[in-house]
């Protein structure tokens, strides 16, 4: 069936998107919010280059889009339920037996950093 496959391919190459930690973090810090290059490149502690380059990759693929305001840009999700879902996403690593422990305290430790704000747009 062409449909299948279409479809296949699609997500294969969104998930391929994820592929990277960087950019999973800058979903995750977009998850309240709209936020400039360089507010970003400090909560991952990465160069400004590595922050843009991730950046054009999530907004080749339409996760995030961008606002200028004046020198300023700013970047947004642009579906916010995507940082939910990233979220979700840890239940599978949790369940992995290797090294579980290791990966359950870093879950737990991410989950709280993580947790939406009240009366945030990751409800």
């Amino acid at each position: 069936m062409p449909q299948r496959h279409l479809v296949a391919k699609e997500l294969g190459h969104l998930f391929s998107v994820f592929s990277h930690p960087d950019r999973i973090r800058i979903i995750e810090e977009l998850r309240d919010g709209e936020r400039d290059v360089n507010a970003l490149q400090t909560a991952l502690d990465v160069t400004h280059s590595r922050t843009s380059q991730n950046l054009a990759i999530l907004r080749a693929n339409r996760l995030v889009a961008e606002r200028r305001e004046g020198r300023h840009v700013f970047y947004r999700l642009v579906n916010p339920d995507i940082a939910r879902w990233v979220l979700e996403g840890l239940r599978f690593i949790e369940e992995d037996p290797a090294q579980a422990e290791r990966r359950r305290t870093a879950i737990q430790e991410v989950r709280q950093l993580w947790r939406p704000e009240p009366g945030g747009s990751a409800s």
